[in-house]
């Protein structure tokens, strides 16, 4: 598990592999700044060591590009996935100043940002995967509220009421271990990351 915390931004993020295989399927990143916190979750398609090679191969790349928008990072994603199994990507960055987040995904990642006021967003991803095929992606802005929640989850993710989960008032630590207990799905590889935009 991953913690990452400062003033603007508290974050977990938590992976577990199909049947405790060697390899992970899924790889994320993330990091944090005084200006803003970024991450993403790559997802390679299948299991095992190929679908690991293609995941890490994104992540390598942003963790490579930070100061890079979120268009580009997709961009620099979809390059490194050429000849490669392939891998369902998504990146958030979030900008603490603005208090404005840009988000994009391709494939079966989903994201939640929940805000105090009670209203959940949820980004629509583009359907397919990253192949290193020139590809059209959908990065979306929205502005946030002080101390909104948010998940991003692949696939193999046991699914919550997301909307009760992250309006339940509880710290990011107990949110953590609260998704933790009910990952029971051993058949696929997952991942996920839960926080606070303070």
């Amino acid at each position: 598990m991953i913690h990452l915390e400062n003033e603007f931004l508290e974050a977990h993020g938590f992976q577990t592999s199909k049947g405790n295989n060697i390899f992970c399927g899924d790889s994320f990143y993330m990091t944090v700044t005084e200006e803003y916190f970024l991450c993403v979750v790559a997802d390679g398609l299948g299991s095992g060591k190929y679908a690991n090679e293609s995941s890490q191969a994104v992540t390598s790349v942003v963790r490579s590009n930070l100061d890079e928008s979120v268009d580009t990072l997709m961009d620099y994603s979809n390059k490194v996935s050429l000849r490669k199994r392939g891998a369902a990507v998504a990146i958030f960055k979030a900008d603490f100043a603005q208090r404005k987040f840009e988000y994009s995904c391709v494939g079966n990642i989903r994201f939640y940002i929940y805000s105090p006021s009670g209203k959940l967003t949820y980004p629509m991803p583009v359907t397919g995967y990253l192949s290193g095929r020139p590809q059209k992606f959908r990065t979306q802005k929205f502005s946030y509220e002080p101390n909104s929640k948010f998940l991003i989850h692949s696939d193999g993710f046991t699914n919550v009421n997301t909307r009760t989960v992250l309006g339940s008032g509880l710290s990011v630590s107990s949110l953590t271990d609260h998704l933790k207990a009910k990952q029971e799905n051993a058949t696929d590889d997952m991942t996920f990351i839960v926080g606070s935009l303070l």
